[in-house]
């Protein structure tokens, strides 16, 4: 079965309910998933997943949240060999925030693309100045995104 990595950065806890409403929404079409909020390298390292979903919101002036980040600068220094595993990005933001709208997000989706990983679906941007339901607003792409990983299979 594949499974599938779900790590999140949060600053109010709106991208950690769409990171546990994604696992639950990726599990039920029959995949392995699963939510590892506020997680640390080894940790990803040991479930050694065969893809990964990032859902993070964006801080301040475009910032990845402290606990992702923490997470993303451990993959910057040790650069695990991730080359050809499927990545996917759900970035929270607020287009009243300009250039910064899903800063975080793209942030991090550059940064893994940068060690191999790869695409499988473009990056779902929710903007909090038209949603309130992010998480409900994810599921389309959830479910593009559980077809696409059924077919790696």
């Amino acid at each position: 079965m594949l499974e599938v990595a779900i790590v999140s950065g949060s600053a109010f806890g709106a991208a950690e309910e769409v990171a546990r409403h994604a696992e639950a929404q990726l599990c039920a079409a029959g995949l392995e998933a699963r939510h590892l909020p506020r997680t640390g390298l080894d940790a990803l390292l040991a479930l050694d997943p065969q893809a990964l979903l990032v859902v993070t919101s964006t801080t301040g002036m475009g910032e990845v949240p402290d606990d992702l980040q923490a997470l993303l600068d451990e993959i910057d220094g040790v650069q695990p060999d991730w080359r050809g595993r499927p990545l996917a990005v759900i970035g929270l933001g607020d287009s009243c925030y300009g250039e910064n709208f899903c800063a975080a997000a793209l942030q991090a989706h550059m940064q893994l693309l940068a060690l191999g990983m790869r695409d499988l679906l473009s990056q779902l941007q929710l903007d909090a100045s038209e949603t309130v339901t992010p998480a409900e607003d994810a599921e389309p792409w959830l479910e593009r995104l559980a077809v696409q990983l059924l077919a790696l299979r």
